[in-house]
């Protein structure tokens, strides 16, 4: 039976069990098979690799394992410089937008606080979900690697918490985002970019005590929910302050 050496690198190997982290180890295989489709068997989606070494060589999803190979994968790189290799993930988006999967709404809210088009409904369904990725060119958040392994996914994610703000500080990492915060910009809501209102408008709109109170305002247009600068945006504040703390920033 033909057989391949792998060898998975950095946070890679968090999918993979304890026997093969951090190590070489042989796979073997009984038909020939793309190294996409391999690796994915491997337990790691596509969507986490950035790089390929065969014997040493680039090469992207579509090279079919022989047997004897020594393979070395690589995850995102965010420091390296390796434009002279053929990476084998699609470049870059140039903007960053997110759409999560129904598992992650309070990642969602914490993400939209931080000033991030994130798009998240409760209903969407796998399918939409890659669609809608596909279509506005977002970046699948999702802790389900299955989902990641569908072929038409280009862009994507996979969460190893259930944190949500471990889950935040690992976006902000991986995508290197530290320096792209924008709070309190976006409706928490319903993710739509909020809007100044004027404090007379906000008459009707906040309670009477908020009115009295605050001088500055903010609306969604989309909702029509009010934000102001009360107790709750002190204690955004401070989880921002402590998301950004424990990242090392």
């Amino acid at each position: 039976m033909p057989e391949a050496s792998f060898r998975f690198f950095e946070e890679l190997n968090d999918f993979l069990p304890d026997r093969r982290r951090k190590k070489r180890f042989f796979h073997q295989f009984k038909e020939r098979a793309s190294i996409k489709d391999m690796i994915e068997a491997l337990g790691i989606p596509h969507t986490e690799v950035d790089l390929i070494l065969v014997d040493g060589k680039s090469e992207d999803f579509n090279y079919i394992v022989k047997g004897g190979e020594r393979i070395s994968v690589y995850p995102v790189f965010e420091s390296l410089n390796i434009r002279q290799v053929s990476k084998v993930r699609p470049e870059p988006l140039r903007e960053t937008r997110f759409i999560l999967d129904t598992h992650l709404g309070k990642l969602a809210r914490i993400l939209r606080m931080l000033g991030f088009d994130s798009l998240y409904r409760k209903d969407l369904t796998p399918d939409e979900i890659i669609s809608a990725s596909l279509a506005e060119h977002r970046i699948i958040l999702s802790r389900s690697r299955n989902l990641l392994k569908r072929k038409e996914v280009t862009h994507g994610y996979c969460l190893n918490t259930s944190e949500p703000e471990k889950q935040a500080r690992l976006v902000l990492k991986r995508f290197d985002l530290q320096e792209n915060l924008e709070p309190f910009t976006r409706c928490m809501e319903c993710n739509s970019p909020l809007e100044e209102l004027p404090r007379d408008d906000a008459c009707g709109k906040v309670p009477e005590d908020v009115l009295s109170g605050q001088q500055e305002f903010k609306c969604c247009p989309a909702c029509g929910k009010a934000y102001w600068k009360g107790s709750h945006y002190l204690k955004m504040e401070e989880k921002i302050g402590e998301i950004l703390s424990v990242g090392g920033w």
